[in-house]
């Protein structure tokens, strides 16, 4: 029986308050599959992949990537052992983290509106609605950057289809590229990489002068080509850069070489009717000795 047959039976005001929980996790970037497994874990307290995915009736061959999608946005802790332990993070613990990170974004631009106010600056911020017009124009800010790109994504794995060929050719040009992600999000080889779980918003910055903020399931950013208020988000998005280490994603394996193997000599063989004939002629000699 999966945790919604339980909920169901058990009370109908609990029911209306999973379906809430369920939504409100997809507002902070979770997916419909991630929710469901943290409140099963949640509801377990540990459990392994077969186990949740069998509560929170989530496919069985994707149950690891998910709860491990959990872990790196910050809501659970991979165990040791086989078969792997997953554990919730208590969710009093997450919904402080996620209220002091909102705290901190919202204090930010506040500042920054501030900051605008006193220079007298128009506040152009564009609103752009659709995830495919918002990974869109992040592509197209990278194919836009001459000198510095710098992104800060929860959603690297969404990102990276999208953004690979655009990498190679801004390298090409010379645009050094930052890229801050959660651990375990696979990323382009050639670039400063840093890494840090709990993100929430994707926020791109390029030249200084343009920048992007996303929300978590990027369908919704706001877009800026005022080069004071872009700087001022890089100069806060730079803070957390240079707190954390540097990393290297380790280049594809070349392609190995397949192994000459030496061909075995070739042995002349008689045919059958030569080799009767040989041993007729030793069985002949033989009698004769």
């Amino acid at each position: 029986m999966d945790i919604v047959d339980i909920i169901s039976q058990s009370n109908e005001t609990l029911m209306e308050e999973y379906r809430k929980i369920a939504a409100d996790l997809a507002l902070l970037g979770l997916t419909d599959y991630e929710a469901r497994a943290y409140i099963a874990l949640v509801a377990h307290g540990v459990g392994d992949a077969e186990t949740i995915s069998t509560t929170a009736q989530i496919p069985r061959t994707s149950a690891y990537k998910i709860l491990d999608g959990l872990v790196e946005k910050g809501f659970a802790q991979p165990g040791e052992g086989r078969p792997k332990l997953y554990r919730p993070e208590e969710p009093r613990k997450v919904g402080k983290d996620i209220i002091r990170r909102l705290e901190d974004t919202f204090s930010t631009l506040d500042s920054i509106r501030e900051i605008l106010r006193e220079q007298g600056m128009p506040q152009l911020i564009y609103t752009i609605v659709g995830k495919a017009k918002v990974i869109e124009r992040i592509g197209e800010m990278l194919d836009m950057a001459n000198e510095t790109f710098i992104m800060s994504t929860p959603t690297m794995s969404e990102l990276r289809p999208v953004l690979e060929k655009k990498v190679a050719r801004a390298l090409k040009r010379g645009v050094v590229i930052t890229i801050l992600t959660p651990h375990g999000q696979k990323v382009f080889p050639d670039i400063q990489v840093k890494r840090k779980n709990g993100l929430i918003a994707t926020d791109v910055i390029i030249d200084s002068h343009t920048a992007l903020i996303a929300s978590p399931d990027l369908e919704t950013c706001g877009y800026t080509d005022n080069a004071y208020l872009a700087s001022h988000l890089e100069n806060f998005l730079q803070i957390a850069v240079d707190s954390l280490p540097s990393q290297q994603e380790p280049k594809e394996p070349a392609t190995q070489q397949p192994i000459e193997t030496q061909k075995p000599k070739k042995v002349d063989v008689p045919p059958p009717k030569q080799r009767d004939r040989k041993l007729r002629v030793k069985k002949v000699r033989a009698k004769r000795k």
